[in-house]
């Protein structure tokens, strides 16, 4: 009879998964010796529980397959915790993995001891735990539900001691989920209709679309009535910069731009538009919607809601392609000019050397099929606007969970999945410093990543918001000045640049490096103040 330990690894092979990210513990010693010996599945030693869920979040967003995390009592569940989070509100299917106390402790006092099932409930959708007689089942069932609908995170507790004992008989295959049925057909007209009526129509797609790998037909939609398309950040790449119907990115840099064509339209049509990242209200005119999603519409009363088709998003797109109707009322010259004036406001200036020339030069030098994996801070507003992304995928944000500490482990994860692929990530040396001992992850497993730190130290976003409200600035400078310090850290080695030309033979170098190097931008954080935190609506 097979061991509990080795029914685990199975299952998780059987769903396809490659590696599983954590920091060990007693109870996990069985479970590392059978990965260890287990053939095209792979135990990775993070430096922290809060960077393997992360890792693993962005594992499961690249591969569509659950990333696979661990941690152990308290403690290690409660770090861990950041990446499930991560995982719910980014939409990336996971399944975390903890010790648990068996039946005779659970519930008593001892230490470490919380309630993982009560701790995990709210951050995922199920939590459970492992027994010996449903091993696959059980996993089985975790994957399913991780990745059916919108995707997230299934906790599954590990009961300690049931490692070493014997697993039941189990006649189980896993099957991953179907996809969404069609929607009803009434409200497929409706949403026909809809568009049929409406002059100024404007697309919204979110990142549900990018799950729905549905580009192409939004391209085909815009280019079939004449359209403008605004994306929430999540769902860069799915419309090139340059496409005659691109009209930018809700929420991030100069916003207030990409709001005088929203502001516009007689009706929204939200094509897999998750509120998770910038609900609708906070920038769309009272006007109309129409919702193509998996998921009922999620809207402030007071904002009539035309059509809500639930159900596949590439049939009910299919259901308006058909028709027939002529273009509409847009500008669309207008909205080239309104392009092209953001664009060009977004380009490096003649002063100081600024976060605007940085991205600039690393988006020239970074393939077309680099991936990017871009941390939370003010920079993040403006690659949200600035960064031509060629593709979903090639650029790596949370901005459902937006927790700070993201770049680094979302980088690492990326290159695990594409090993023959150029990737970077671009973090400020806030959100740097909290995660930056996933350096020694890059170490021990050689990832060869460039990681470029905008050093301005400077908690922007909230500086610029206390100098809104006349405050003093207290509480957001990260050091009184310098740099992030030394030319190596935990064994990677650091250029520091302050000039254009020093930067990107930098960065030469940085890529043709064989592991993992630190490019420090010293830039002057004054750059973000004209361009982030604009008012994405004015009210009537």
């Amino acid at each position: 009879m097979a061991k509990v330990a080795t029914k685990v690894v199975e299952a998780l092979k059987e769903i396809g998964v490659t590696h599983v990210f954590g920091v060990p513990s007693g109870g996990w010693v069985d479970y590392m010796e059978e990965l260890r010996k287990a053939d095209g599945i792979e135990f990775i030693l993070a430096t922290h529980e809060g960077g393997a869920g992360m890792m693993a979040e962005v594992y499961g967003r690249l591969t569509g397959r659950p990333g696979v995390c661990f941690g152990t009592f308290g403690p290690g569940a409660t770090n861990l915790a950041t990446g499930v989070g991560e995982a719910l509100l980014d939409r990336s299917p996971m399944i975390a993995l903890t010790d648990e106390f068996g039946p005779k402790l659970r519930g008593r006092t001892v230490q470490m001891g919380i309630d993982h099932q009560a701790l995990f409930a709210p951050l995922t959708k199920k939590t459970t735990r492992l027994a010996a007689d449903s091993v696959k089942a059980t996993l089985f069932d975790a994957a399913a539900v991780a990745m059916s609908a919108r995707p997230g995170p299934v906790h599954v507790g590990l009961p300690v001691g049931l490692s070493a004992t014997e697993a039941g008989e189990e006649s189980v295959t896993f099957t991953p989920p179907a996809g969404p049925p069609t929607a009803d057909p009434t409200a497929v007209a409706a949403a026909a209709q809809a568009l049929f009526a409406a002059r100024k129509p404007i697309i919204a797609v979110g990142l549900g679309a990018v799950a729905a790998g549905v580009g192409g037909k939004v391209r085909e939609l815009a280019e079939r009535f004449d359209l403008p398309v605004v994306l929430t950040p999540m769902a860069k790449g799915l419309l090139p910069e340059q496409h005659r119907s691109y009209a930018g990115v809700l929420f991030h840099a100069l916003s207030n731009e990409v709001g005088e064509t929203h502001a516009q339209a007689d009706l929204v049509i939200g094509v897999g538009y998750d509120p998770v990242e910038f609900n609708y209200e906070s920038w769309m005119p009272r006007v109309p919607l129409v919702s193509l999603d998996t998921e009922p519409a999620d809207i402030e009363e007071g904002y009539p809601v035309a059509a809500d088709v639930v159900g596949d998003i590439e049939t009910s797109l299919d259901a308006l392609l058909a028709l027939q109707s002529d273009a509409k009322d847009w500008d669309m010259a207008a909205l080239a000019d309104r392009r092209a004036s953001m664009f060009k406001k977004l380009e490096p200036g003649n002063g100081p050397f600024g976060p605007c020339a940085v991205l600039t030069i690393l988006r020239d030098m970074l393939p077309q099929d680099g991936i990017m994996a871009c941390d939370v801070g003010a920079h993040t507003h403006l690659i949200g606007q600035l960064w031509r992304t060629p593709a979903p995928g090639t650029q790596l944000m949370t901005d459902g969970w937006s927790t700070m500490g993201f770049g680094l482990p979302a980088a690492i994860a990326a290159k695990m999945v594409h090993p023959d692929r150029a990737v970077c990530a671009v973090v400020g040396d806030g959100g740097f410093l909290m995660t930056v001992g996933e350096l020694a992850t890059a170490v021990r497993y050689n990832t060869k990543i460039v990681v470029v730190v905008l050093t301005d130290n400077d908690l922007a976003l909230i500086r610029i918001k206390q100098e809104k409200k006349g405050n003093p600035i207290y509480g957001t400078p990260v050091r009184p000045g310098g740099t992030i310090g030394g030319s190596n850290l935990f064994g990677v080695p650091v250029i520091s640049t302050s000039a254009p030309d020093e930067f990107r033979a930098a960065l030469d170098a940085a890529f043709a490096a064989e592991g993992p190097m630190i490019v420090e931008a010293i830039v002057d954080s004054r750059e973000y103040d004209g361009l982030v935190l604009k008012k994405d609506k004015v009210e009537a």
